[in-house]
């Protein structure tokens, strides 16, 4: 789990991945390596206060270098909202996300289709719908439109929006993944999505015991 300056949903997450049964490594920004970590989380936030664009500056962060080498050598990652923006700066995921269309900030409880297998959603039927929170300014989904189709066609388009694109993003993409599908970015918020008790489910649950799965599968 790794926290730049600007994170703030980096505790949520480390709850979230402890409440799935693993053991939560933090990482720093500043950090050389990854502590033999298994799987990284990116998580949401306001990273190095959004300056020149969101994710932009934590694209450069000392501890992105072994993420983004891990990454292209198998390592699962997984951005969640600033994750994500961080994800496509650093070119491990295509496309861009931008400024909601709407033109302001939208947090709401958002409904979702799960569509592809990764080893992030493996917990999901396909075509499943549940409920996880959003909260952006900037999470409008945006690529040309080849490469919304090679999405389409490889079938890496994770989760789509449902009664009502809150954002503007392209084709109502919630979230996309690589095409081994170990790497996914996600601008919905699993991690506030792991307790009934506080809600408003625990569908968000899901993303982290899908990695486990898959990482003692593999």
């Amino acid at each position: 789990m790794v926290t730049f300056p600007g994170s703030l949903d980096d505790r949520d997450a480390v709850r979230a991945v402890a409440l799935a049964g693993a053991e939560p490594v933090p990482l720093w920004h500043a950090d050389p390596d990854l502590r033999g970590a298994d799987a990284v989380v990116l998580p949401g936030g306001f990273s190095y206060g959004d300056y020149l664009r969101c994710g932009a500056i934590a694209r450069f962060a000392p501890v992105m270098g072994p993420i983004m080498a891990g990454a292209r050598e198998g390592l699962p990652v997984l951005g969640i909202c600033n994750g994500f923006q961080v994800l496509c700066e650093s070119h491990l995921l295509p496309g861009a996300l931008i400024r909601n269309d709407v033109r302001r900030f939208v947090c709401r409880d958002q409904r979702l289709r799960i569509e592809a297998r990764t080893a992030w959603t493996a917990a999901y039927e396909p075509g499943q719908e549940v409920v996880i929170p959003i909260k952006n300014g900037e999470g409008g989904f945006v690529a040309d439109d080849r490469t919304l189709d090679e999405l389409e066609a490889e079938g890496r388009v994770v989760a789509r929006y449902l009664g009502g694109n809150p954002n503007g993003s392209a084709r109502d993409i919630a979230g996309i993944a690589n095409a081994t599908g170990t790497v996914v970015g996600l601008m919905p918020h699993p991690e506030h999505a792991v307790d009934p008790l506080t809600g408003p489910s625990a569908d968000g649950l899901g993303f982290l015991t899908s990695i486990l799965t898959s990482l003692v599968s593999a």
